[in-house]
Parts: structure tokens; C-alpha cells; sequence
């Protein structure tokens, strides 16, 4: 069995190693993530290499087992059941629970939030105080936002050095997804700074924020 620690790492290093892995004939994979959309497309990956995979989600600690040719993983985790000790499967520590997922959004979670300025209003020295101060505070909301897509300049706000990055990322622990428009980045020369969240594409983030009850845009 072949265990993969991708937590902390930037998309698309996790899918790559997984790849990798696969490409070397590896039929057991422990895969460890901290990103909802990562997790989403690792096992979509996995799937449609044949594995059996399950999702285990514990407040943000995600674990994707996939197990070669395995189809009664994929139908227990359907099923959001604990794995069967009878079956093949190797016994899971952790009960199994719903995953955050922008593909299954809880039903608490009825908003989204669409980027694409560094500053909120026209004051710029302002406008950045008050947005880093927005992102601070949306973590400690009763519901915080399903997604956090992030476009235009307001890309920038998920670079290593920016100052919202770590409020970024603790959204994501929470089990927001934070998007990255993938043609911002690469426009702005930011692809390989890029701090927080999933590098995507703009099908992905529109199909993400669809998922929402309400999206707010600043």
C-alpha cells in the first residue's frame, strides 16, 4: 500500500503524484488531502482508473482510500455508511461523514462568494483594510461560504506573501473551497505564488458557485 501526503500542497501536485503512483503499477493508495476540490478530482481520477475509493472527511482532514478493481468502496462511501468489516476493505479508524464538497454542499451552506478586486470600494489604502478584514471574519461566521472564487485581481489576495492568504486558508479548513481563476493567474504571472486554494478553470468555478443559494460579488 502506498500512502501520499498532499496536505498543504498546491493543485495540481496532488493529482501529479497520484498519477505517478498509478503510472508505477500501484494498486493501494492512502491519499491525504486538506482541499475539497483536490479530493474531488483525485477521486474522479482514481475512478476512472478503476479503483474502489472512499472519502473520509474529518473537520477538513480528508483521506481518499482506493483499492484496484474495489467497487464496494465506492458504493459504501456512496451510501455515506461506515466501511464494512466484512468486506476487502481495510478497516477505516474514522467514522465516515459527509465531505464538504462543492459537487454536495451542505445544506447550511447557502452562499458563495465571487472576488475580483484586492480592495472593497473605491478608497484603495481603505478598500484593502476592509477586504482583508471581510475575509478575517468570514471564517467566524455561524455559516461561513461554500466557495470563495477568486478572479481578476482579486487572485492576487491568495499569493504566499499577501496578507489574506492565511485567512484563505483557514476558510478552507473550515470547508470553504477557494478557487483560482487559472487564466488570471497565468495573466498576471502569479501561477507558481499562489498560496491558497485550487488553481481552476472557469467552467469549474461557475458549476461550483451554481451550487449556492446566493453568491456574493465584490
Amino acid at each position: 500500500m502506498k500512502t501520499i501526503n498532499a496536505i498543504g500542497k498546491v493543485w495540481p501536485e496532488p493529482i501529479l503524484t497520484v498519477k505517478s503512483e498509478v503510472s508505477r503499477g500501484e494498486t493501494e493508495l492512502d491519499v491525504f488531502l486538506d482541499n475539497p476540490v483536490s479530493a474531488s478530482k483525485v477521486m474522479k481520477f482514481l475512478e476512472d482508473q478503476g479503483f474502489g475509493v472512499q472519502l473520509e472527511d474529518d473537520e477538513g482532514s480528508i483521506v481518499i482510500i482506493a483499492r484496484k478493481g474495489e467497487q464496494h468502496i465506492k458504493a459504501a462511501a456512496s451510501k455515506k455508511q461506515p466501511a464494512d468489516p466484512v468486506n476487502e476493505a481495510q478497516p477505516i479508524p474514522k467514522p465516515q461523514t459527509t465531505p464538504p464538497s462543492i459537487l454536495t454542499p451542505e445544506p447550511s451552506r447557502t452562499f458563495s462568494v465571487l472576488i475580483s478586486n484586492l480592495a472593497l470600494g473605491n478608497d484603495q489604502k481603505l478598500g484593502e483594510t476592509l477586504m482583508k478584514s471581510f475575509l478575517g471574519a468570514l471564517p467566524e461566521t455561524e455559516r461561513p461560504p461554500l466557495v470563495v472564487a477568486l478572479m481578476n485581481e482579486g487572485v492576487k489576495l491568495a499569493l504566499y506573501d499577501s496578507s489574506s492568504c492565511d485567512h484563505l486558508k483557514n476558510l478552507e479548513k473550515k470547508g470553504a473551497s477557494i478557487l483560482i481563476c487559472g487564466t488570471c493567474a497565468n495573466y498576471f504571472n502569479i501561477m507558481d505564488q499562489i498560496g491558497a486554494g485550487a488553481i481552476s478553470s472557469m467552467p469549474e468555478i461557475i458549476e461550483a458557485l451554481n451550487k449556492a443559494d446566493k453568491i456574493m460579488t465584490l
